[in-house]
């Protein structure tokens, strides 16, 4: 028999029973709070929420967003299952949903195609988890429908692929590359990236600047040609950069670029590193930020030395043309007036008895007018209007034997050394000019150490030339003999060494010479399609270096003209020179030497005397230079007439006549003016015996 509890058992039982009603009653309430709370928060969520029976796939419950989402009641909802609100290839995503639920594996989230009630598919992210409802396994599924959001990620592809095309578009403008570049993010470090490139690889340095002037980028050619490393020059200024008289027309350019302008391939100056100043071509434009506000300027800097050097060399190469084109006038019409003196001294020598007084007199009137020949010779070597002969040959001996020559005219204070180089190749040119070019150099090195002694060097070597080494725009890449012909002398400035190539233009003393030396080896340098160059500082000598192009071709025998004495004849001779002068004297001479003479000072008359009787002459004698119709015209018209018939042509000039120009119009030789009566008689002898054959 059990013991009956005690009062304060019972009083103690039923207070820990009330206790419990009461734990009971507050759980209820919290419940109940928590329940209503959820099913609040379940109605009023903006986001779609499902609850689906696993097994029967029916949807129990959808709150109202869900409903609107997809076009139903509340009611219809109840009616419909998961396969009315998917396509199939979600829905099968969906099955093997429920398959992992009911293995007790998590649903997790995806994005999924779903079906509107009007059929209409859009798409929503779904995030589903497990619930237990009534002792039924459930998943509670999340809807937010994104339709929106994949239209607004539509529109920012299309719009990210048109700024794509407006960059394509607009390369060649940098600044509106930027522009363009920075109006997305992405895009914008693509540019970055690609621009760094092309800045890193363009070979001209390129400088950018923020708004305020300071540096916020050098390339690397940047530093190749100034000096300057990014490091070093970051967020500053580049004051030091340009030179004090460049500062009017900078500032000019940067305010014109901060306007907004462009500007190109403006030329001007900058320092390097060195405080060397770089002849420089600049272009630049401003870059814009994404709103169309100015930020800062690219400058793209091209280093123009060489193009510099270029000008001045075409700038002075046209200046010798100009002043050879004059020079050749000068002594052509010089030539016109010392061949009357010298054919008609040379009669007049012939006339004079030996013992006469006045044979002295004519005999230094006759050197006088050959030395006077000899200087228009160079005055047309100089204008390129001379007729040498130019045959393959080698440097060295010639220039060993004009190395003797000078020796013995200068004095034992100038020490002379020599550097030839027996393997030097073969060149084409005429022996005299290249005795001249060393005469003519070692006299102006001996004249510049006359005073003070010193060393005179000749070298001669071989040097091969690539398209970068050529001095001058006419020069081609190849093998060049090099003549150089050093002094230690008192040397040049660069205001004389512009000049010294000038004609007439000399630094000596009067009686020292006449300033055509230098000119004439210039133009006998350029004839043979070489150079020459001078380096020069003062109090630190002169050297001069000869470039001639070396031939591949061996060496050939060169045929040598016959030394016959001079003979005359009885032949009819039809004589045509316009000016007067020269045709009496030329007359004169040839009726001397036993010719039948008949002259005009007309071409045209000429042609009309030739014409009426063309085999009445045997030879013609024309000037090159005359009005109405050339010499030259005027042998093809008698050619015309009378195939056969002998002409000798005179002229002072002979760049427009070649030999096998002249060949094909019936002109048989030459005369170069001023005429000398053996010459002229030689070649009459040459031309007319020739044509007997």
């Amino acid at each position: 028999m059990t013991e009956k509890p005690t009062y304060e058992e019972l009083e103690k039982k039923i207070q820990e029973l009330e206790q419990a009603e009461s734990a009971r009653k507050r759980a209820e309430d919290e419940l109940q709070m928590s329940e209503e709370k959820f099913r609040v928060l379940f109605k009023k969520s903006i986001h779609g929420i499902l609850i689906v029976d696993i097994e029967t796939r029916r949807l129990p419950y959808a709150n109202p967003a869900f409903c609107r989402m997809f076009g139903y009641s509340e009611t219809e909802m109840l009616q419909i299952g998961v396969e009315d609100i998917h396509p199939k290839g979600a829905l099968d995503y969906i099955l093997s949903v429920f398959s992992r639920q009911k293995q007790g594996k998590k649903a997790g989230a995806t994005e999924l195609p779903c079906i509107h009630k009007d059929g209409t598919i859009f798409n929503a992210d779904i995030a589903a988890t497990n619930i237990v409802i009534n002792h039924r396994k459930c998943v509670v599924g999340f809807f937010i429908d994104i339709t929106e959001r994949k239209l607004a990620e539509e529109a920012l592809v299309k719009h990210r692929n048109h700024l794509e095309e407006l960059v394509k578009e607009r390369t060649h403008e940098l600044e509106e590359e930027i522009s363009e570049h920075m109006r997305a993010e992405e895009t914008l470090k693509e540019s970055e990236e690609k621009y760094r490139t092309v800045l890193e690889a363009n070979p001209d340095p390129v400088a950018v600047y923020d708004i305020e002037g300071n540096v916020i980028y050098f390339n690397p050619a940047f530093t190749r040609l100034f000096g300057w490393s990014l490091e070093e020059c970051l967020n500053k200024k580049m004051d030091v950069f340009v030179p004090e008289d460049a500062w009017h027309e900078t500032k000019k350019m940067i305010k014109k670029v901060l306007s907004g302008e462009r500007f190109s391939s403006i030329k001007t100056w900058r320092y390097n590193k060195k405080g060397d100043i770089i002849p420089v071509s600049i272009s630049g434009a401003i870059y814009k930020d994404q709103d169309g506000n100015p930020i800062g300027s690219v400058i793209n800097l091209r280093d123009i030395s060489d193009q510099k050097k270029m000008e001045a060399q075409l700038q002075q190469s046209q200046k010798m043309e100009s002043i050879g084109t004059l020079a050749g006038g000068i002594a052509h019409d010089f030539n016109n007036i010392l061949s009357p003196i010298l054919g008609y001294v040379e009669m007049i020598l012939m006339d004079t008895p030996k013992d006469s007084p006045v044979r002295e007199s004519l005999n230094q009137i006759y050197t006088s007018a050959l030395r006077a020949k000899n200087l228009v010779k160079q005055i047309l070597t100089f204008s390129r209007q001379d007729s040498s002969e130019l045959i393959l040959m080698k440097m060295q001996p010639v220039i060993k034997e004009a190395l003797n020559l000078i020796r013995s005219t200068i004095p034992t204070t100038i020490e002379i050394k020599q550097d030839i180089n027996p393997n030097c190749g073969i060149i084409k040119a005429d022996p005299t000019q290249i005795h001249q070019i060393v005469m003519n150099l070692t006299t102006n090195a001996y004249h510049a150490m006359e005073e003070t002694g010193g060393e005179l060097k000749v070298s001669l070597k071989e040097v091969e030339l690539g398209e970068y080494d050529i001095m001058t725009p006419d020069m081609t890449p190849g093998v060049y003999a090099c003549l150089i012909v050093a002094d230690t002398g008192v040397g040049m400035d660069k205001n004389l060494t512009d000049k010294i190539f000038d004609p007439f233009f000399t630094t000596k003393a009067i009686g020292k010479g006449t300033g055509m030396g230098l000119s004439v080896t210039h133009g006998i340098v350029n004839k043979m399609e070489g150079t020459i160059q001078v380096h020069s500082e003062p109090g630190k000598g002169t050297q001069f270096h000869v470039y001639l192009p070396v031939e591949k071709n061996s060496p050939e025998e060169q045929a040598r003209h016959s030394t016959a004495k001079i003979q005359g004849g009885t032949e009819h001779i039809l004589l045509v020179d316009d000016e007067e002068a020269i045709l009496t004297m030329e007359k004169q001479v040839l009726e001397r030497l036993g010719y039948k003479v008949t002259y005009r000072t007309s071409s045209l008359e000429a042609l009309e005397a030739f014409r009426a009787n063309p085999n009445k002459f045997d030879l013609v004698i024309t000037d090159m230079a005359m009005p109405n119709m050339p010499g030259d015209k005027l042998s093809v018209e008698l050619t015309k007439i009378r195939s056969d018939i002998p002409i000798l042509l005179c002229t002072g000039f002979s760049e427009t006549m070649s030999e096998e120009k002249a060949e094909s119009i019936g002109i048989k030789g030459f005369l170069m003016k001023p005429i000398v009566m053996k010459d002229l008689a030689q070649k009459i002898r040459e031309v007319l015996d020739e044509c007997k054959i």
